[in-house]
C-alpha cells in the first residue's frame, strides 16, 4: 500500500532544527515530496495554501491570476506589525500591472548589472577598508558588526546618497519595522520615523541635488510632480531597508557556512571571477535568507495537485522550500559552490517582481567573500554553529553575532 501522506502543519513555522540551522525548517521541508501544495494556519488565525515545488512556483509568479497587492482583505502578512503598517509602506512592490510596472521603471536603470558593474572599485575599496580595520582591531571579532553589516550599509548608503553618520537612527527603526514580535504600534511608529527622515531628505536633495540615486529620483520625478513626497520617501525606505538587512545575513551566514565547508571555502577564496560568481548563486540557493516566502492572492480559481486554490485565497510560494527541490536541484540538501546551473534558485523570486536589487547584492557578494578570506586566510569561528543566535523572527533570516578569530 502506498505511504499514506502526512497531515499539513497545523501552523506556519520558522523554527529550524538546532543541528541543522541553515536547512528550513523540518516541519516545512517534508512538504516538497509529501504535500507540494497544503494549507498553513497563520499567527492570525487565517489560513494560506503553502507552495512547496520549485516549478510551481515559478508558474505561480508569473500567473496573472495570483495578486502582489497587499489590501487584499484576505493577504498573508507575516505579523501584526507588517498588518499595521502595510498602508504606510506601500509600494511598487505589493502592487500589479500595470502599476507595478510604471513604479519599478523608475529604478530600473539604475540598478541594471552594467551600470552596477561601474561600482565594483569603490566596493572593493569599502571592503579592503573595513577588512584593515579589523585587521588592526585585532581578534577576536563580531564579524556581523565588524564587516557583514559595515559592507552594505556603506554602499547603499552612498549609492541612495543617505548620510552614513545617520546609520544607528535608521537601523534601529528598520529593525523594529522588520520584526515580526514588534507590537504594531511600535512598527507604525518607527515606520513614519523613518518616512519622515527620508521625506525631508529627498526635499534637502532636490534643493541642492549631488550624483546619488535620491537626488535623481527628486529632480526627475519629485520636481515634475510625477510623484510626490511621501510616495518618495515611501520608495526611499523600501531600498534603504532593502540594501542592507539581505546582504548582511547573507556575507554572515555564508561566511559561517564556508568557515564549516573548507574545500568550498577555498573555491571562493582562490577561485576567478566567474567560479566566485557561481558559489555565490549556490550560497544564496543553500541558505535562502528570504524565509517568510512570496505572499500573494489568488484573484481567480486555480487548479494544483488535484487541488483548487479558490479566488481570493492567500498563497505562500516558499522559496526555501523551492530551492531545496530536488526535481530543480540535484542533491538539494547539499552545499556544492562547483554546482554548474546554480541561478534556477528562487532567493531572489521570479517573474516581474523579480528582487530590484539582485544585481547590486551578487556584486556586494562576489568582492565580500573572497576579499575576506584573502585577507584571513586563516579565520574560524570560535563557537559551534549550533551554538550561534540565529535570527528567525525578522524578514530575513540571519545571525546576530558571528564571533571569529585567526
Amino acid at each position: 500500500m502506498p505511504k499514506p501522506l502526512p497531515p499539513p502543519p497545523s501552523a506556519w513555522t520558522t523554527r529550524r532544527a538546532p543541528d541543522r540551522p541553515f536547512d528550513p525548517p523540518p516541519e516545512r521541508a517534508r512538504l516538497v515530496e509529501d504535500a507540494p501544495l497544503s494549507r498553513v494556519t497563520l499567527w492570525n488565525g487565517a489560513t494560506a495554501w503553502l507552495v512547496a515545488r520549485h516549478a510551481d512556483q515559478v508558474a505561480l509568479l508569473r500567473d496573472k491570476r495570483i495578486s502582489a497587492d497587499d489590501r487584499h482583505a484576505s493577504y498573508p502578512a507575516v505579523s501584526a506589525a507588517e498588518d499595521a503598517t502595510r498602508d504606510h509602506n506601500r509600494t511598487f512592490i505589493s502592487m500589479d500591472e500595470p502599476d507595478h510596472t510604471v513604479k519599478r521603471r523608475k529604478f530600473t536603470g539604475e540598478f541594471t548589472a552594467g551600470r552596477l558593474a561601474a561600482m565594483r572599485p569603490r566596493i572593493e575599496r569599502i571592503v579592503d577598508g573595513l577588512l584593515e580595520a579589523m585587521a588592526e582591531a585585532g581578534p577576536p571579532v563580531d564579524l556581523v558588526e565588524a564587516f557583514a553589516m559595515a559592507v552594505p550599509v556603506r554602499v547603499i548608503c552612498e549609492l541612495l546618497g543617505v548620510p552614513y553618520a545617520d546609520r544607528e537612527f535608521f537601523q534601529e527603526a528598520n529593525a523594529v519595522v522588520v520584526d515580526t514580535r514588534s507590537a504594531p504600534r511600535d512598527a507604525l511608529a518607527a515606520s513614519q520615523a523613518l518616512t519622515e527622515y527620508l521625506g525631508d531628505l529627498v526635499e534637502r536633495k532636490l534643493r541642492a541635488p549631488e550624483d546619488d540615486l535620491l537626488s535623481r529620483l527628486a529632480v526627475d520625478h519629485l520636481a515634475t510632480r510625477r510623484t510626490n513626497r511621501e510616495e518618495c520617501a515611501r520608495e526611499a525606505r523600501l531600498l534603504l531597508a532593502a540594501g542592507q538587512e539581505t546582504t548582511t545575513s547573507m556575507i554572515a551566514l555564508g561566511a559561517c557556512v564556508l568557515m564549516l565547508h573548507p574545500d568550498q571555502l577555498a573555491v571562493v577564496r582562490d577561485g576567478d571571477r566567474e567560479r566566485v560568481a557561481a558559489a555565490v548563486e549556490e550560497l544564496l540557493r543553500y541558505l535562502s535568507v528570504t524565509h517568510l516566502g512570496r505572499r500573494r492572492v489568488a484573484l481567480a480559481d486555480i487548479a494544483l495537485h488535484g487541488q483548487v486554490i479558490k479566488a481570493g485565497d492567500a498563497v505562500i510560494c516558499a522559496n526555501d522550500l523551492a530551492n531545496r527541490d530536488p526535481e530543480a536541484h540535484e542533491d538539494p540538501n547539499r552545499l556544492d559552490v562547483r554546482r554548474t546551473r546554480p541561478r534556477r534558485h528562487l532567493t531572489f523570486g521570479h517573474g516581474p517582481h523579480q528582487c530590484l536589487g539582485q544585481h547590486l547584492a551578487r556584486l556586494e557578494l562576489q568582492v565580500a567573500y573572497p576579499a575576506l578570506f584573502r585577507r584571513f586566510p586563516e579565520l574560524r569561528l570560535l563557537r559551534p554553529a549550533s551554538e550561534l543566535p540565529f535570527i528567525t523572527e525578522k524578514f530575513v533570516y540571519g545571525v546576530r553575532e558571528l564571533p571569529v578569530t585567526w
